[in-house]
């Protein structure tokens, strides 16, 4: 294994991305990855400040020559998805990322690699630390939080920022350039549940769902993959209906924009029905792999005798929380009308948990019209309060509407085809970008987002491509030569 990614081109890039892996940065642990950044710009002399929630901000002075160009202000998060595959012993609080090169890509041994957003968090280290780039007034925000919650955007005020033009690099196609991304909003659902005695002619198991590849719940939210906590309900469903089986506790997903990749359950099986139940369980595992032959091949469903719960839920309760889940919206609602293969509005059953005596759940709506993201998450409320649960919907952000006559998008687009030869593709992205809430601070920036092109983002299997970062950084480096004057 090749851990040496310090060797490869840009060298700034690298180096500065190698240093974030040894940081661990879970979102809302960022503690120690800002006082890094804050100590970069302090050795380099720049100003450096952090506000109240730990966004920092570091400006360069312009190149002699470059003092009448607008002002840029890059922009990227410095929290990351901690995913992990369940073979794999790691600590995202304490143990660093291990990076290493596999042929055209970097990627992480077993973990995610955190080049979302790692990459463009080094991309503006490299700017404030060089010597020998051309551009004018700099400014470099780095935000925390942004995977659950956007806090630090949120938190920003007016007048932090003093640039005109808004550089977010936490996209994930090289060659496309974005200028408008998807709102969101989260649901918090509790079921509060009574226990059973634990009925004494029934048999424990454990059911296990696994080998899914998850992702991010926004870009690969259309790819037909499983959900782990729906693919469990659905057994549960059958499970209830044709063994009588009794729920014990369910639990899956740990990242509300992660498409959760593991699930499990424990149930209580009647002693006439075992053989029943296990059969119904292996039929249901052809069936579901057969329908995601293409897209889960590595599906598994198992299950295994245990030692006997001390809990068991009341029936009527079980069945509600049955019915809910197996009835939930997830995946792709609607397609955008005017941009075709864009999803327009999507929700994802992220969360799974049970304690004692509560069952909690999270689902993550997104949609470029606000109107139907509100409606899909009444959907969701009406369907879970039905069912007796306590709904909360919080974390509402808005979409990032396009602006066709960007300033900065057409330069953008003259400098990639006067340096390849060809021209930038120019997109709206349904994820949720820090571009609409910080828009809704400071309305009179001019903003796009782009980066190299990485894939699989918040799962293990995330990768970045080793040219494509090349390509970023000579595309970044030109744009900033090219910045009209004000």
């Amino acid at each position: 294994m090749n851990s040496k990614i310090e060797t490869l081109a840009p060298a700034g890039i690298w180096k500065n991305f190698k240093s974030l892996t040894r940081i661990p940065r879970p979102s809302k642990k960022e503690t120690r990855v800002v006082e890094f950044i804050k100590n970069f710009g302090e050795k380099l002399k720049l100003e450096t400040r952090v506000d109240a929630v730990g966004n920092v901000i570091i400006r360069k002075p312009a190149t002699p020559g470059m003092k009448d160009r607008k002002g840029v202000i890059f922009q990227s998060h410095l929290d990351m998805v901690p995913q992990k595959n369940n073979n794999k012993k790691h600590d995202f609080e304490k143990d660093p990322i291990v990076p290493y090169i596999d042929g055209e890509w970097v990627k992480a041994d077993g973990t995610t690699l955190g080049a979302d957003n790692g990459i463009g968090v080094a991309a503006m280290l490299t700017v404030l630390e060089s010597n020998d780039l051309v551009h004018g007034p700099v400014e470099a925000l780095f935000t925390v939080d942004e995977e659950t919650g956007m806090t630090g955007a949120f938190a920003l005020k007016p007048k932090q920022l003093k640039g005109d033009i808004l550089l977010n690099l936490d996209s994930e196609d090289e060659g496309e350039l974005y200028v408008g991304c998807a709102g969101g909003m989260d649901a918090n659902i509790v079921f509060n549940y009574q226990v059973d005695q634990v009925p004494g002619d029934h048999v424990p198991y454990l059911i296990q769902v696994s080998g899914l590849k998850g992702g991010h719940s926004g870009i690969e939210i259309n790819l037909g993959r499983g959900n782990s906590n729906l693919l469990l309900f659905r057994l549960l469903r059958q499970g209830e209906r044709h063994a009588k089986i009794r729920l014990c506790e369910a639990e899956g997903g740990n990242m509300r924009n992660a498409i959760p990749r593991e699930a499990h359950a424990i149930v209580l099986v009647p002693s006439g029905k075992e053989k029943n139940f296990i059969d119904l369980a292996e039929n249901y595992q052809v069936t579901v792999k057969r329908e995601l032959a293409g897209t889960e091949p590595d599906l598994k469903i198992e299950l295994k005798k245990i030692s006997m719960p001390v809990r068991v839920m009341k029936k009527s309760a079980q069945k509600k929380l049955i019915a809910s889940v197996y009835s939930c919206p997830n995946g792709t609602i609607r397609m955008n009308d005017g941009i075709p293969g864009l999803v327009e509005t999507s929700t994802n059953l992220a969360i799974v948990k049970t304690d004692e005596k509560k069952i909690y759940m999270h689902c993550l709506m997104r949609s470029s019209v606000d109107s139907a993201k509100e409606n899909l998450a009444e959907t969701i409320r009406a369907l879970f309060e039905l069912a007796g649960a306590k709904v909360g919907l919080t974390g509402s952000y808005p979409g990032w509407k396009p602006n066709m006559n960007s300033a900065i998008m057409k330069t953008m687009d003259k400098v990639y085809k006067a340096k390849y030869g060809k021209d930038l593709e120019i997109k709206a992205i349904h994820a949720g970008l820090e571009c609409g809430i910080i828009g809704g601070v400071y309305p009179n920036l001019d903003m796009v987002s782009f980066g190299p092109t990485i894939r699989h983002p918040h799962s293990p299997d995330e990768k970045v491509h080793i040219a494509s970062v090349q390509k970023f950084w000579d595309f970044l480096v030109e744009t900033l030569k090219n910045i009209p004057a004000n």
